[in-house]
């Protein structure tokens, strides 16, 4: 069983879907965990030791946090969750929200790693940062904006994990595929059939659910992944392995 033995876990987005999953599975694991996310969410689940709220798009207010955690000592493991899309074609996107999705999903996860690097490389037991990607930095399956975001985060996480690794300093990322959260609402109110047909493109033939994300989170952010660095995760019930509509139409 995979024991943080109390230690600190900061995550952010963790009033969200994942965030959620990623609380129940750490309580469970004995961490203490720092619960971050936006004004106004909700951070109330039990097994939250810490809370903070601000906007990880202000950037003074993420260094205010990044420090006020910092006083209580340097956590073991930051795992950078937040993120958000609705650009879901070239189409759709504009300059305003091409530089939103940018920001949220890559420039502010790079930033709050780089405002803890400096105390989590006191730690002696050394550390853990990990980044919630997406299938989307893998290949096109839509929302463009969002998924150059996620790509730029893989090859910042192979920034720390190369030169941060003799800090004891590892780094990773998770890539999920389509995840059963609420951010399927506003496609389901457009089309009510989406799931259905778009489960029928994964090997597994369903979703991935939050929970299972968040335990292959938690593994790599665990003593139990102490050998593993610059690495991705995929828990994406199969989709990234696979072409299984070309496989039908070339199988009958």
């Amino acid at each position: 069983m995979i024991d943080f033995a109390g230690e600190r876990v900061v995550v952010t987005g963790a009033g969200g879907g994942v965030g959620t999953a990623l609380i129940a599975v750490l309580s469970k694991c004995n961490a203490r965990i720092v619960a971050c996310d936006r004004p106004g969410a909700d951070l109330s689940a039990p097994g939250i030791g810490e809370t903070h709220h601000f906007d990880l798009l202000d950037e003074d207010a993420l260094h205010r946090a990044c420090a006020a955690i910092c006083e209580a000592g340097a956590p073991a493991a930051v795992i950078s969750n937040a993120g958000w899309t609705r650009a879901e074609t070239l189409a759709d996107i504009t300059p305003e929200n091409l530089a939103a999705e940018l920001d949220l999903n890559f420039r502010s996860a790079a930033l709050l790693s780089r405002a803890f690097l400096p105390a989590m490389r006191t730690r002696p037991s050394g550390s853990a940062f990990v980044f919630v990607s997406s299938v989307n930095a893998l290949a096109h399956y839509g929302n463009p904006a969002y998924s150059a975001a996620k790509a730029a985060l893989h090859a910042w996480m192979r920034a720390i994990a190369t030169e941060e690794g003799r800090n004891g300093i590892r780094a990773n990322v998770v890539v999920p595929g389509s995840i059963n959260t609420d951010a399927w609402t506003h496609r389901l109110e457009e089309n009510p059939e989406i799931l259905a047909a778009v489960t029928r493109l994964y090997p597994l033939a369903r979703l991935v659910e939050p929970s299972e994300v968040a335990r292959a989170i938690v593994f790599l952010a665990s003593s139990w992944a102490s050998g593993i660095t610059g690495a991705t995760l995929r828990v994406d019930a199969g989709v990234s392995a696979s072409n299984l509509p070309f496989l039908e139409q070339i199988a009958g």
